[in-house]
């Protein structure tokens, strides 16, 4: 499976990451077959977070990690600073915090990717980025992302950064998809549109996207007229992503492959660095995933599925 170099890191980031927002220690068999059948289509990076689960996800990695006893060759990637019932969680005191807890539950000394969940635009980025970079120089963290953070912001801690001779950010994390969200998933949350695409093209900075498969979108269990899932037609029901979706649906057809999988295919085919978070949860979900993977597009095909080209 193709890798992306992110500096600091010991071994790059597998073009698919394992999502990990439902595991648990009570469902271990089910973390311990899904981590081997991930490992078995190529998969060297997990994603979590402080606050899935209250925590159990971390925990359920961490018995998984100790388990397999080969930390150095897996990227772990946990994130931070969602906020909570006392509002945001983005400073140096509650980044320390955070951390320090998932690394306890994650049983480990250093997580290889950190990413903070959201930002909080009251706090100076100087403060956010010196903060991040203390962890860095402490070996606690290798590689600093942003997830849900606006395109101005990442400009400027990557700016304040380079004035300070500090690391900025490695790796951004919104929501790129082939279907394009009209409203956002939750509060918050950053979906890539037109201007972003245009950003990271030109920066070239890697992109791990959650949500790549625009939760089901594109499985074929759904059309304009079923309406039953209010969230998903809240989020991507208009004609501009019926006719992505009947796009890919053709180009599909014309490889042999599924909708889905092109749909997978799009996210990891940009012209810049890209990864996506997976959800499989059997065998041939896994295999599928990983067939996405080795699909190659041309950037003509990308602007077709994207109708930037008619």
């Amino acid at each position: 499976m193709k890798q992306i170099q992110i500096p600091g890191l010991r071994q790059g980031v597998s073009q698919l990451i394992m999502g990990s927002d439902y595991f648990t220690p009570d469902n271990f068999d089910q973390v311990r077959a899904n981590m081997a059948a991930y490992e078995a289509i190529g998969g060297n990076t997990i994603d979590t977070a402080f606050i899935y689960w209250g925590g159990q996800s971390e925990k359920a990695i961490g018995m998984w990690l100790e388990e397999r006893g080969n930390r150095g060759t897996f990227n772990v990637w946990t994130k931070g600073g969602h906020p909570n019932q006392n509002g945001p969680q983005v400073n140096r005191t509650a980044i320390y915090n955070e951390l320090m807890t998932s690394l306890e539950r994650l049983r480990t000394d250093y997580v290889d990717l950190y990413a903070l969940h959201r930002d909080d635009v009251n706090v100076p980025v100087g403060h956010i980025m010196e903060a991040l970079n203390e962890h860095m120089e402490a070996g606690r963290v290798l590689a600093i992302g942003a997830s849900n953070w606006t395109k101005e912001r990442l400009e400027e801690a990557n700016r304040y950064a380079a004035d300070h001779g500090l690391r900025g950010f490695d790796f951004n994390s919104p929501n790129l998809s082939l279907a394009k969200a009209q409203d956002p998933y939750w509060a918050d949350c950053i979906s890539v549109d037109e201007e972003l695409l245009n950003w990271h093209e030109r920066t070239e900075l890697p992109l791990f996207s959650w949500s790549a498969q625009a939760r089901g979108f594109f499985t074929g269990r759904f059309t304009p007229e079923d309406r039953s899932d209010a969230d998903l037609v809240r989020v991507f029901y208009n004609d501009d992503n019926w006719e992505r979706y009947y796009r890919a649906e053709k180009l599909g057809r014309e490889k042999g492959v599924s909708t889905i999988q092109i749909a997978l295919a799009y996210v990891l085919n940009q012209s810049f660095p890209t990864a996506a978070i997976i959800g499989a949860r059997n065998e041939a979900e896994f295999q599928s995933c990983r067939e996405g993977a080795d699909i190659r597009l041309t950037d003509e095909d990308i602007r077709w599925l994207d109708l930037r080209t008619r």
